[in-house]
């Protein structure tokens, strides 16, 4: 008879020709086919607990065949929360139903507006938002004041669309719709001349234009076009305009424009023509937004209306009489009235500033968009919501557009033709707009085409990201104590941290290959080993067809690569699409699913001629994931393996459980269990122990004096002359 050790190396040696077999076996492969083509139709437990052919197809790859009538039982442990410790899966002693459950994700999905990434990245772009409009501000008057006094012509001046641009914006003008030949005909005005071009138009806007520089008639200059003075005023103007936040730098552009204009302003309508004025003085005297301008215009004129609506200060700070004109000899100020606006302003303006930080906006983003829903609920007013602390902060929808675009340009009917877009539709509205910018703004939520939440869309499903983070920890900290334990705990968390980060980044399978840590943390999450596998071969394998049982992947003798790639939601090119993402299943959950099955049929089908090689070839499978004697402990094949490997009586299982870990620590040093040399040569004590124990095989004298019993075989003896002593 041949002794076991030789009909598990029959089987082992060649294991992947063996599995081949196993596949191909025409009921095998009949119902690996029905799984593979059907579990992506399943939604729900009891839909997948009434398809009996999936469901015992799955508790079969998962060894708990035994288990197939218990669905009530089962089913509790589908519905477990695996984040959660206590709940009935994790307080199983038995690891293989929280694996199982792990294995099918029947809570679905979390749907979310926005994922932790995306949320972050988001307010991070946002808060970085106020710093590049500063450095932009900077960097435009800088060009500006470096290069104004080199222009000698208004062709010249407005030949150059940085300075005009810059010159329209300081003044609150469209640079889009203000024509050149309009503007030249403004700048060459004689100011002097009611009847000039620009005083007809009646616009003391650019009346104030054509007065930042000095353009002769026909467009020459004589000496500097601007004086220092002249810069000044447009720098400040240009600040105060671009400026979405207060601070101290925006602050003082305000006072200096305002010192240089107030001078000028003859009249009530002419004040209240300018914006930045006019904005200066709500600053100053306490008005919000909410007040209408005509509660400035009118305190200016009357006393009494002044009195009557609390803005007296306002109306005592300035000289105009109840026609919102000047007395002749009069200023619109005196030079201590401007003083003590310019005070009230300082004041006011410090607390803008105190106020600014972006953290109570960013707060009240974080708790909001978490109870957002739908594009409705994203476009709900801090006014209108139940929290009356935060109508003064940024809306949920200006803050996103800030991130990625200037928020003024964009009308909240807009956002959500937006935000109902398909970014992967070439012909969607988002598309149209034929600017990234946009795009990059809907990428960053999740909403269907019916305006609700829905799940992310990434490289790797949240969940798959969890099981992958999970395995990748178990993998590094497995057999560690003590200093080593803690130290190989953090790296392993700073390294589950950068995948789970970089993963809700990546869109492609070239952007994932090109980052080695993430390759190399998914590798190693499978248990494969990065330094045997070269950058040419992961890239056959991400262009391999799954389901084409030729491509490249497919041919690989490890089907862990197979899984590895269907983990990820890559289309065939490359490209980050939601068709390979599966339901109750990732692609690569399936393809475990079935190898596992194969792989435990195989043992089966082998453990029907000698259950000697089914236990051997169940140590070889698991002996990688074993961490303690208690996972040996807690397995009733791998703790009958291992009674027969050291001939000890069944009785030990009455031990004291810490007697016995104790006992399975003395006899086997887990370290060794990731070593395949180390495991065949249990395999080898195994089988040798387990022919004597069975009368399998003839005997021999050697094993008689190691056991006391009689004569086996001689391919016994010979593995027997091969252990290693414990």
């Amino acid at each position: 008879m041949v002794s076991t050790y030789v009909s598990y190396l029959s089987v082992a040696r060649n294991l992947n020709a063996s599995l081949s077999s196993v596949a191909s076996q025409a009921t095998v492969s009949r119902d690996s086919a029905y799984y593979k083509e059907n579990i992506d139709k399943v939604t729900t437990v009891d839909e997948f607990m009434g398809d009996y052919k999936l469901y015992s197809y799955a508790m079969k790859a998962y060894g708990l065949d035994d288990m197939t009538y218990a669905k009530a039982f089962m089913k509790k442990v589908l519905e477990s929360d695996l984040s959660d410790s206590s709940s009935f899966a994790n307080s199983l002693s038995d690891g293989r139903y929280a694996e199982f459950a792990a294995a099918f994700k029947f809570g679905g999905e979390t749907k979310t507006a926005q994922s932790d990434v995306q949320r972050d990245n988001l307010l991070d772009a946002y808060e970085e938002s106020f710093d590049t409009e500063a450095d932009d501000i900077a960097d435009e008057t800088d060009y500006f004041e470096d290069n104004i006094s080199s222009i000698t012509s208004v062709d010249e001046f407005l030949s150059s669309s940085r300075l005009k641009n810059y010159a329209l914006t300081a003044f609150g003008l469209s640079t889009e719709y203000t024509s050149s030949s309009f503007l030249k005909q403004v700048l060459t005005s004689d100011l002097d001349d009611a009847d000039s071009f620009v005083n007809q138009l009646g616009d003391d806007v650019y009346v104030s234009l054509a007065r930042a520089f000095n353009f002769n008639e026909d467009g020459s200059t004589d000496g500097d076009l601007m004086s220092e003075d002249q810069i000044s005023l447009v720098s400040s103007a240009y600040a105060v305009a671009s400026s979405t936040i207060a601070s101290t730098e925006t602050g003082e552009a305000y006072d200096t424009y305002f010192a240089a204009e107030i001078g000028n302003i003859t009249s009530v309508d002419q004040l209240m023509s300018d914006d930045k004025l006019v904005g200066y003085l709500r600053i100053a005297y306490g008005l919000s937004d909410d007040e209408s301008d005509s509660y400035i215009s009118a305190a200016l004129k009357s006393a009494d209306i002044a009195e009557a609506i609390g803005l007296s200060d306002l109306h005592d700070a300035f000289n105009f009489d109840e026609d919102g004109a000047l007395a002749d000899g009069d200023t619109a100020q005196t030079s201590n009235q401007t003083a003590t606006t310019t005070a009230a302003f300082d004041e006011n303006y410090q607390v803008l500033v105190a106020n600014a930080s972006t953290e109570d906006a960013t707060d009240n983003y974080t708790t909001r968009i978490a109870s957002v829903t739908s594009i409705d609920d994203f476009l709900v007013s801090n006014d209108d919501d139940d929290d009356d602390d935060n109508d003064d902060l940024p809306e949920l929808w200006e803050m996103a557009l800030r991130a990625y675009i200037d928020p003024d340009s964009v009308s909240r009917s807009e956002v959500r033709k937006i935000l109902e877009s398909d970014p992967a539709d070439s012909k969607s509205y988002v598309n149209s707009l034929d600017d990234d910018r946009f795009v990059a703004f809907r990428k960053a939520f999740n909403f269907d085409d019916n305006g609700d939440v829905t799940v992310p869309l990434q490289a790797m499903s949240e969940s798959v990201v969890d099981d992958y983070a999970a395995y990748y920890k178990q993998n590094k900290i497995r057999y560690l104590e003590g200093d080593e334990l803690t130290e190989a705990t953090d790296a392993a968390n700073d390294e589950i941290t950068y995948f789970r980060e970089q993963m809700a980044t990546i869109t492609t399978a070239s952007e994932f290959l090109a980052d080695d840590r993430l390759v190399s943390f998914a590798l190693e999450a499978k248990g494969l080993d990065p330094d045997d596998v070269t950058s040419d071969e992961l890239e056959k394998m991400f262009s391999s067809d799954l389901d084409d049982e030729d491509s490249y992947v497919n041919k690989l003798d490890d089907n862990r690569f197979g899984e590895l790639v269907g983990s990820f939601n890559f289309d065939q090119d490359g490209n980050i699409s939601a068709d390979p993402t599966g339901t109750v299943q990732q692609r690569g959950d399936v393809l475990e699913t079935i190898d596992s099955y194969v792989r435990l049929t195989l043992e089966d089908d082998q453990g029907d001629s000698n259950t000697g090689v089914r236990l051997a070839l169940y140590f070889a499978r698991k002996a990688p994931e074993i961490s303690n004697a208690y996972d040996i402990l807690g397995d009733s094949a791998l703790f009958e393996f291992f009674t027969t490997t050291f001939n000890l009586s069944s009785y030990v299982s009455n031990m004291d459980v810490d007697k016995q870990a104790e006992m399975v620590d003395n006899f086997i040093d887990m370290k060794d269990l990731s070593d395949p040399d180390k495991v065949d040569d249990l395999i080898q004590r195994f089988t040798a122990m387990y022919d004597m124990a069975n009368g399998t095989g003839t005997t021999s004298s050697a094993l008689s004096i190691l056991t006391g019993s009689a004569t086996i075989s001689a391919d016994t003896l010979l593995a027997v002359a091969q252990l290693k002593s414990s």
